[in-house]
C-alpha cells in the first residue's frame, strides 16, 4: 500500500464515521417515528466554539424522544438497538467479496460503517432500564420526592 492510498483511506474513513453518525441517530429516529413517538434529534448539543472542541464534545448527536408514559417499553429498546440493522450491507458486501484486503479505502469504508452500526453504552442503557424511564415519566411531579434541607 502506497502514501496515496493510506492518505486516501484515512479520509474515507472519516468521511464514512460522519456520514454513519447521521445515519446511526436516523436509524433510532426512524423507529420512534414508526411508533409515533415523538423525538427531537441534536447534533453536537453541547457544542463549544471552534473546531476541536466541536470534535472534542461528546455526544456528537442525540435521540430525545418526548414520552408519555403510555409507550411499550419495546419500542425503546428496538429503537436503541436499531442501529445493528446499519451492519447488514456490510456484511453482505463482506460475504460477497466486495472487501477484501486488496481494497484499503473500501475496507475502511466497511470499518467505519460498522463503527456506526454499534449501539453506544446509551443505547444499552436503554434497552436494559426502559422500563424506568417510562416509570419516571408517569410519577406525578408533586410526588416526587423533594430534597430534603438542612439548618445546621
Amino acid at each position: 500500500m502506497i502514501g496515496t492510498d493510506v492518505a486516501v483511506a484515512g479520509c474515507a474513513l472519516a468521511l464514512t464515521v460522519a456520514v454513519g453518525l447521521v445515519a446511526h441517530e436516523c436509524a433510532h429516529a426512524l423507529v420512534l417515528r414508526l411508533a409515533r413517538v415523538d423525538h427531537t434529534i441534536s447534533y453536537f448539543p453541547d457544542r463549544t466554539d471552534g473546531i476541536v472542541g466541536l470534535l472534542a464534545s461528546c455526544p456528537w448527536a442525540v435521540v430525545r424522544p418526548h414520552l408519555t408514559g403510555r409507550e411499550p417499553t419495546w419500542v425503546l429498546r428496538v429503537a436503541a438497538l436499531s442501529p445493528l440493522l446499519l451492519a447488514v450491507p456490510v456484511l453482505g458486501a463482506g460475504m460477497s467479496g466486495a472487501v477484501t484486503t486488496e481494497t484499503p479505502i473500501v475496507t475502511a469504508i466497511a470499518i467505519g460503517w460498522l463503527a456506526c452500526s454499534i449501539p453506544s453504552p446509551q443505547d444499552f442503557s436503554v434497552v436494559f432500564y426502559a422500563h424506568r424511564v417510562l416509570e419516571l415519566e408517569t410519577t406525578p411531579e408533586s410526588n416526587a420526592a423533594a430534597p430534603a434541607s438542612r439548618a445546621d
